[in-house]
């Protein structure tokens, strides 16, 4: 039975649990501090997936079910009121298993109790208890009142749950660490539930006992006077191959002016200020002694990410042993992102261009790049050949629930130019069984994905990827990459990304264009006669607790129509769980879909950091997902080099704090936000309290909100004077095109009024946020208002024939009155502020237009839209009044506690 905590925050556990007649592979995972999302794949014994004469019926074994379920914890348990949860099992798709549920929890010492209440599955009143032993805290005694209808499970009276009844159940629970265990009886049977909960939120799991310590020679350097360093190039170099066997890639070294200029990137270390300090580091030892600036700029793929200026040679020197604190050291440094003008040049003297370090040879690696076990060799221009082992697996196929594909893979990527890589990988498979589903794709849509078996049983050696891409940084803030070949195993095109991602906001956006052509089945150079074009644009957006939502919406790999919405959450060891859910044109009416009820592609993901988990630093991670089927509908192709992601990291360090991440690695420093991340987390009590009281305090005083009242009301009597002038003005124009795209301009008004406040808010800087905010505020009072207003008034519509001033007919809703109009209140409202803030009369102008576009389809009078704009004008000028100085309210954001005094208002 549920209880009614959703577990600590990042809390990822995957299980098996055997309770007869289901066996279930599950997963859950504490996405938000109060949000417990569960995947479970069920197994009944006792039931055949398919029935005889099925494809399926001999080789895909019992009855299974994919179970997704969600729990949400309204009230924190306190110390004199209890936990409150609610909850849904099986959100979608069969709904074998679905219940609804409330439940409330309270401790009381070591005593875990539950009570609850269930409908569906969960029929009726539930209860249980848990039992920590004071004198064993690893071993817990578990009780629960069952209160499941076992006689309504799916098909029971031929399986075991048809002999089952809700009632009592006890067992025992012991914990270690992470790994838990439960055993638990009642009167017809014994159940077991064995699981691993990982902790995501914490920094790494396993101690770095084998990261290298910061460079320091067994002999220190002789530093050349800058003279020396121009005339003898041997300096540079030797500074170059002691940051390549740090492994550092792409450096480029240049002194001019007193300043030493460093270019590079570092295919190990994940943080970008940790990477920079050991650079710095290293170049102090090496560093012409005129030398008064160091500036390090990051780059990945060439193209550079952020810059570090340092400023005070002493000062540096003192805070990296310790001598001085970071409050002071920053003000002898810059961090900013850098610009195509931070490349160094090679034309000139003092200059030394990226070079091949040594030949460290072929080596054996354990657990790098996500693969167990790799042959691999790679310099410092990034040239890389890599053989490593492949596996992957396929679920719920008729022909068997579980499908496999085991074989090798060959990868070699080389740096041909600046910013140019030619990146290639061929496959060869040894074992699978995949190519047995012999059952053909039923798609009607362009199969973009669903003849995969078709392509598991083409060539068993094939070339799945030899394509060239260009990266380039035309801009401070913009990045580019132009791609031609074979991108993936099914498709070959050619087409480009262009990514825009300002500094110091919470959104970055990009375009993605590719010409595709669909490959044939055997994997080298033929094709085949689909060819599209796919056009996608994409909005990220950073939320609160290190979450990410990102928008997609263009044209998809079946030449379907539409928009594929994403989240993930970013934990602080790194790894990262999100979903997809994607709604096209494109009529996906094969099952599970149907002409009623298209399917929509949907799925969750996982990307796992490696840092995390190996006993020295990585940049490796390992990605996979899940999706209930395979399907054409809403389907991307791979994208051979995603700008966002490859840029993500280093953003994210500079929009931390002061952006140095953990560059000097000091122990006193271990807290600091930058090091620590702490998890940014919502706090709008103290800035909605504020605007409230500011807000009341406005508010017009009684005399004055007479005087407007009666003005207000002279306005609207004069309105309802040419109420029928107007209709019948309108009506004689009714057919005309233009008065025709009127009506639909007044219908999407106040969707594109709030829409604008929305995007203010979210991608503004801080005065167009604070007036976004107050907009949406203000619409949400006046349509608050203008429903109120209708249930006085129930005026009858002019298309209802009721007479100018008539009632509505007894069996319509007061909501659906015609006084006043909610389109126009909204509107106004909206608009208003930042009318005001700006300056910017003309707005009236435009909300006056769009709002009258009511009247040209007959659902409102003028007198209607005249009450609503009135009524929404005053509210958005009242609340922009009283929050208009965005400086009074404290930030919405914060780090938590242990970080009072770091918040986050605006800036990212």
């Amino acid at each position: 039975m549920p209880s009614a905590w959703t577990g600590q925050d990042g809390s990822w556990s995957i299980g098996y649990s055997h309770d007869k007649p289901y066996s279930t592979l599950w997963t859950s995972v504490t996405l938000f501090p109060a949000l417990q999302m569960s995947g479970r794949y069920v197994g009944i014994s006792g039931i055949q997936g398919f029935g005889q004469g099925h494809a399926g019926a001999n080789t895909y074994g019992r009855y299974k079910d994919k179970v997704f379920d969600a729990k949400l914890q309204l009230v924190e348990e306190g110390e004199y009121w209890p936990a409150l949860a609610i909850g849904r099992t099986d959100l979608f798709g069969t709904g074998l298993f679905r219940s609804d549920y409330v439940a409330l929890g309270k401790h009381f010492g070591p005593l875990e109790t539950t009570v609850g209440y269930g409908t569906g599955l969960i029929d009726g009143a539930f209860a249980g208890a848990r039992w920590t032993l004071p004198d064993a805290p690893r071993w817990a005694l578990v009780a629960e009142y069952d209160a499941r209808d076992y006689r309504q499970d799916f098909r029971a009276e031929e399986t075991f749950a048809g002999e089952r009844a809700s009632g009592l159940k006890a067992g025992v629970e012991y914990r270690w660490g992470w790994l838990s265990l439960q055993a638990a009886h009642q009167k017809s049977h014994a159940a077991i539930n064995a699981m691993v909960t990982i902790p995501l939120n914490e920094r790494e799991f396993v101690p770095k006992i084998y990261e290298p310590a910061p460079f320091q020679p067994k002999e220190l350097p002789a530093r050349p006077t800058a003279q020396q360093w121009h005339v003898d190039p041997h300096y540079a170099r030797a500074l170059q191959q002691a940051l390549h066997r740090q492994d550092y890639t792409l450096v480029s070294l240049a002194y001019r002016r007193d300043t030493l200029s460093l270019n590079l990137s570092n295919s190990r270390i994940s943080d970008m200020g940790r990477a920079v300090g050991r650079a710095v580091r290293t170049a102090m030892y090496f560093m012409p002694l005129e030398t008064r600036t160091i500036k390090v700029t990051y780059s990945e793929q060439d193209m550079p990410v952020g810059s570090y200026e340092f400023f005070d040679m002493q000062a540096l020197s003192d805070y990296l042993t310790g001598k001085i604190d970071r409050h002071r050291f920053k003000e002898y440094v810059l961090v900013r992102p850098a610009g195509p003008e931070d490349r160094i040049r090679h034309d000139s003297t003092g200059a030394l261009a990226a070079g091949l370090s040594d030949d460290n040879g072929l080596a054996v690696l354990l657990s790098e790049d996500g693969d167990l076990v790799q042959l691999k060799q790679q310099d410092s221009l990034l040239n890389r050949f890599k053989l490593a082992p492949r596996l992957g697996f396929y679920f719920n196929d008729p022909s068997g629930a579980l499908k496999y594909e085991l074989g090798v893979a060959a990868n070699l990527d080389r740096r041909i130019a600046n910013g140019l890589y030619f990146n290639s990988q061929v496959a060869a498979t040894l074992l699978e069984d995949v190519s047995d589903v012999t059952q053909p794709s039923n798609s009607l849509l362009p199969h973009v994905r669903t003849d995969i078996a078709e392509y598991k049983r083409g060539g068993k050696v094939k070339l799945n990827k030899a394509v060239l891409n260009q990266y380039f940084k035309p801009a401070g803030q913009w990045y580019g990459r132009v791609s031609a070949g074979l991108y993936e195993e099914m498709f070959a095109g050619a087409g480009g990304q262009l990514l825009y991602a300002p500094f110091d906001r919470r959104w970055a956006a990009d375009v993605t264009v590719d010409a595709l052509r669909q490959r044939d089945f055997q994997g080298w150079l033929g094709m085949r006669d689909y060819d599209t074009v796919s056009a996608i644009a994409s909005l990220h957006y950073r939320l609160p607790y290190e979450t990410t939502a990102t928008l997609r919406a263009g044209r998809f790999l079946a030449k379907d129509n539409g928009a594929r919405f994403e989240i993930k959450r970013r934990f602080r060891s790194g790894f990262e769980i999100g979903g997809w859910y994607t709604y096209t044109d494109g009529q996906d009416i094969t099952s599970p879909g149907s002409p009623a009820s298209p399917y929509r592609d949907k799925g969750i993901f996982f990307r796992m950091s490696l840092d995390a988990l190996l006993p020295q630093d990585s940049r490796s991670r390992a990605n996979f997902a899940i999706s209930p089927w395979t399907r054409d509908v809403g389907q991307m192709v791979n994208s051979p080099g995603d700008l966002y992601p490859m840029v993500e990291s280093g953003e994210w360090t500079l929009h931390q704090s002061d952006g140095l991440g953990n560059f000097s690695e000091r122990a006193d420093e271990a807290n600091h936000p930058a090091v620590a991340r702490p998890i940014e987390r919502v706090t709008p009590g103290p800035n909605v309290r504020l605007r409230l009281e500011d807000s009341s305090h406005a508010f017009p005083p009684l005399s004055e909100l007479g005087t407007t009242l009666l003005g207000a009301g002279a306005i609207v009597g004069l309105a309802s004077l040419a109420d029928e002038r107007w209709k019948d003005l309108v009506a004689e124009n009714r057919n005309n095109r233009l008065v025709k795209g009127w009506d639909k301009l007044g219908k999407a008004a106040p969707l594109l009024a709030v829409g604008g406040a929305g995007m203010a808010l979210a991608l503004g800087d801080s005065k167009l946020q604070n007036t976004g905010l107050i907009a949406l505020q203000a619409a949400t009072v006046s349509a608050g208002g203008s429903m109120l207003l209708k249930q006085v008034f129930n005026r009858a519509r002019p298309e209802q024939n009721a007479g100018h001033w008539g009632h509505q007919p007894s069996d319509r809703s007061r909501s659906d009155s015609s006084f006043p109009s909610n389109h126009a209140a909204v509107t106004f409202a909206a608009i208003t502020p930042f009318a005001a803030e700006y300056r910017a009369p003309w707005l009236y102008g435009v909300a006056a237009a769009a709002s009258l576009g009511r009247t040209a389809g007959n659902k409102h009078w003028l007198s209607d839209v005249a009450a609503g704009g009135i009524l929404g004008y005053f509210t958005g000028k009242w609340l922009w009044s009283a929050q208009r100085e965005r400086e009074r309210y404290p930030a919405m954001l914060d780090l938590g506690p242990g970080y009072a005094g770091v918040k986050l208002n605006h800036r990212y």
